[in-house]
């Protein structure tokens, strides 16, 4: 089994930045691609990012220029790094891994930390 810790949300205002953090223990599996969604109530959980054990990057188009993704190498750790925050940008965000190579698919999944991006 794989458990996920997710750290680092809270309330900021619109125009200022936040970091959120996942650690991945693991006893059993080689967690491959690690990644970050977010969801609003009513609507399905959404990609925001994903990276691979080898650092390989994926990006939504609302994540692209504001947010990045990083993994220490041979480590589970994650940081999602998100600057120029947007009010639309409040969700639940999960932190999720997997031993597949896709960044598309994932098996385990954090219980979620809440963003909040208001004035």
């Amino acid at each position: 089994q794989v458990q996920l810790v997710e750290s680092g949300g809270g309330l900021v205002q619109p125009g200022e930045s936040l970091t959120l953090s996942c650690a991945a223990s693991t006893d059993r599996f080689a967690i491959n691609a690690m990644g970050w969604y977010r969801q609003v109530p009513g609507k399905e959980r959404e990609l925001v990012a994903g990276i691979s054990s080898g650092g390989r990057t994926k990006y939504s188009d609302s994540a692209k220029g504001r947010f990045d993704i990083s993994r220490r190498l041979g480590e589970n750790t994650m940081t999602l790094q998100m600057n120029r925050l947007k009010p639309e940008d409040t969700a639940v965000y999960f932190c999720a891994a997997s031993y597949y190579y896709n960044l598309d698919e994932y098996v385990f999944w954090g219980q979620g930390t809440q963003v909040t991006v208001s004035s």
